[in-house]
């Protein structure tokens, strides 16, 4: 019997925390419904993730968006959802210690997600940024100095650790073959280009390794071809990185 696909709930428009996961299912071919996009039949779309999130649909309703729906198993936040569809995507080495530590990567990587979010929203998240605009001066400049730099460092020690990484090929954050941490990674420094090019550009000089592991994703066979196409939403200032001039002056 086929599985049914797996059934992604995110908010359309954006890629936000929901592009994690995404990325993850498109690198490994599996089969999925973004349903807010695209999913029209009666009673899905928006309504059906509402139903989630208001506790209708499940007796463990996630907090927030991104969650996944797999047969009657339901997984909220980003590194929960791709710490269960590692294993089932072949995403994460097999051992319980790599897969620890590929978690705990992954969390790292939520902690600068946060981060980078509240650059531009340092106040509330429900303030519009022109409310908050002297406050995110402010800390534009303490997150480019220390936190990017910080952030970036860590990852590049990560790379450069890997026993598994030979000489002159491409670099992984665990184990010798791709795995969700390398796609969270590089959706990291893509999101940090796009709102941070300045930045980005002048850290990623000192990250040689982290800058490998970005061009070797965007590389890879299916993630190229996911890229190039319109299930790809662009960067946007709805999102969480988003390119406001002057924050990266």
């Amino acid at each position: 019997m086929a599985r049914r696909p797996y059934e992604l709930h995110y908010w359309p428009g954006i890629q936000g925390r929901g592009e994690f996961v995404r990325l993850a299912l498109e690198a490994a071919g599996a089969e999925y419904i973004d349903v807010a996009r695209g999913d029209k039949r009666e009673g899905r779309g928006i309504a059906a993730m509402m139903a989630y999130l208001e506790g209708d649909a499940t007796a463990r309703p996630p907090f927030a968006c991104p969650f996944l729906v797999d047969g009657k198993t339901v997984v909220g936040q980003t590194a929960a959802i791709l710490q269960y569809l590692g294993p089932k995507l072949g995403l994460v080495p097999a051992s319980e210690a790599d897969r620890l530590w590929t978690h705990q990567v992954q969390l790292t990587i939520a902690d600068f997600v946060v981060e980078a979010h509240d650059l531009h929203h340092p106040v509330a998240a429900g303030l519009y940024y022109e409310d908050q605009k002297p406050e995110a001066l402010r800390r534009a400049r303490e997150f480019r100095r220390e936190r990017v730099p910080k952030f970036f460092r860590w990852f590049e020690r990560v790379l450069e650790r890997n026993p598994k990484n030979l000489r002159g090929a491409s670099p992984h954050v665990v184990g010798a073959r791709l795995s969700y941490a390398d796609l969270s990674l590089f959706q990291a420094v893509e999101g940090t280009l796009y709102a941070l090019p300045k930045t980005a550009r002048r850290v990623m000089k000192k990250t040689p390794r982290l800058a490998a592991l970005r061009e070797a994703v965007a590389g890879d066979k299916r993630l190229a071809a996911y890229l190039a196409s319109d299930r790809r939403v662009p960067f946007n200032e709805q999102g969480i990185f988003r390119h406001y001039a002057e924050l990266d002056a």
